[in-house]
């Protein structure tokens, strides 16, 4: 298995999204924020905060929340200035790691990511360095029920997708210029996604097990554990065998 999905797929399993139930909501209160002030704050108009609205309602963020963080993002309310930064390095076993964050202090953020890759023996590099490594795309996610893995897969093509994998989901992967339409033409015909967004999607992958390979997951989740870290993006691979223990 490879890609960063794994990280989540252990993390559930060991139920720590309810035990960071918190630090999820404080993330999703800065993305709405920011979204709001870069753009219009009617999501309508706005692709970005339409996305955020959505992962804020699938993680069940009652809504005066959502309308205040939004609020505070217009300029009804005193905002904090969030800054988008992103950081690159190696973790253990010469994985490519990509942080994305959203922060009010860069020397804050910058000293919490470089100390969580220093401690956990890897190491952060400048911009850029790693990001070769992966393709900017687009990915949009739907329900399983949203549509048959056929319908889905049809609409996406004709939308204009690169791919789309149906499994517990069904994943839309399509190029960053594509990105806007390919969204649209889908809601339009399925209504609103699970998420919606631009990722990082590792070219090659490097194989990990054994002690890199938990020693790598702690880092991650050092780093996921930052209310500044948004996103954490790796190149891994690691067998079925490897996750189940790591998930035990």
């Amino acid at each position: 298995m490879a890609g960063h999905s794994q990280f989540k797929n252990i993390m559930h399993r060991k139920g720590a999204q309810d035990a960071k139930r918190a630090k999820v909501f404080t993330k999703l209160i800065r993305e709405l924020t920011t979204a709001a002030r870069m753009g219009q704050p009617d999501p309508n108009t706005n692709p970005r905060l339409r996305a955020a609205i959505q992962a804020a309602r699938a993680a069940n963020m009652p809504k005066d929340t959502v309308d205040r963080a939004i609020k505070r993002g217009a300029g009804a309310e005193g905002a904090d200035n969030y800054e988008e930064v992103r950081y690159e390095g190696y973790g253990p076993g010469g994985v490519a790691v990509i942080v994305e964050a959203l922060t009010d202090n860069r020397n804050r953020t910058a000293g919490e990511v470089r100390a969580a890759f220093s401690k956990n023996g890897g190491t952060l590099g400048e911009t850029n360095s790693v990001a070769f490594m992966f393709d900017r795309v687009g990915e949009i996610v739907f329900p399983a029920a949203a549509a048959s893995a056929e319908a889905m897969f049809e609409a996406a093509l004709e939308a204009g997708a690169d791919d789309c994998q149906s499994d517990d989901t069904h994943v839309v992967t399509c190029s960053q210029d594509d990105f806007a339409q390919v969204r649209e033409a889908l809601e339009k015909q399925f209504g609103d996604p699970e998420s919606a967004k631009l990722v990082w999607r590792p070219k090659t992958t490097a194989p990990i097990e054994g002690e890199r390979a938990e020693t790598l997951f702690k880092m991650i989740e050092v780093l996921e554990d930052s209310d500044d870290v948004q996103q954490v993006y790796a190149n891994f691979e690691i067998s079925e065998d490897e996750l189940s223990k790591l998930a035990s």
